[in-house]
């Protein structure tokens, strides 16, 4: 079996994507623990912001998602 090179390349761009995305949650999460350790009278809004911050970001990936699969199967270029 043998892969092209431009699936390839559509391959490590999308795993790129999806890398920067969790790094992204895991930096944002990372810095209201540090917030929320900091001042403890702000926890509900710094929690309920992280929470909003996480599904924006989430989405992101799932449209990443749907833009690899399209790439990767429809192939509109062609």
């Amino acid at each position: 079996m043998s892969v092209e090179p431009r699936s390839l390349l559509r391959i490590v761009l999308t795993n790129d994507t999806f890398i920067g995305l969790e790094v992204g949650q895991g930096n944002a999460a990372s810095q209201a623990v540090e917030d929320i350790a900091r001042q403890l009278e702000a926890e509900g809004k710094i929690r309920g912001t992280l929470l909003l911050n996480l599904a924006f970001l989430e989405a992101l990936t799932i449209y990443g998602l749907v833009v690899a699969l399209a790439l990767l199967f429809v192939n509109p270029f062609v």
